[in-house]
């Protein structure tokens, strides 16, 4: 388990990849969990992962980021939150949760005929508090 401070300003220093457009006005809520996904993505790569893909989605639901630890699939659940009143950000994927990631990870993997050594799920909690740095803790192959 990793946990860092991490300033909010630098995100700016580094171009962002395109999001995916979305109909509706993005809310408080959408905005912090872009945010603390912005920022798992800028993490991962500086430990040397590559990013596959973000937010891919199927019928089953949603993969916030797949990446490529060496020959090993990562798909990483991100989790931001503002304050721990209700635990930390971590703490809110549940059993049920790590269950449908294992079959998302299968169902991402069927549809791009990925050939990797083996498979992880990490999980990422990003507190940013309205005031301070923004704090990173990451949970490497929670399940597999």
């Amino acid at each position: 388990m990793q946990t860092e401070p991490l300033d909010a300003e630098p995100l700016d220093a580094e171009p962002l990849e395109a999001e995916p457009t979305s109909p509706m006005p993005e809310g408080r809520s959408a905005a912090l969990g872009r945010y603390g996904e912005q920022l798992a993505v800028r993490y991962l790569r500086e430990q040397g992962l590559e990013i596959v893909e973000r937010n891919w989605r199927c019928e089953m639901g949603e993969i916030d980021i797949v990446a490529l630890d060496g020959r090993c699939l990562v798909v990483c659940e991100v989790k931001t939150r503002r304050s721990t009143a209700f635990g930390p950000p971590i703490g809110q994927v549940t059993a049920a949760k790590l269950a449908r990631l294992r079959r998302l990870a299968a169902a991402w993997l069927r549809e791009h005929d990925s050939h990797v050594d083996d498979v992880r799920i990490d999980v990422i909690g990003v507190l940013r508090p309205r005031r301070g740095p923004s704090q990173l803790e990451h949970l490497v192959s929670v399940a597999s």
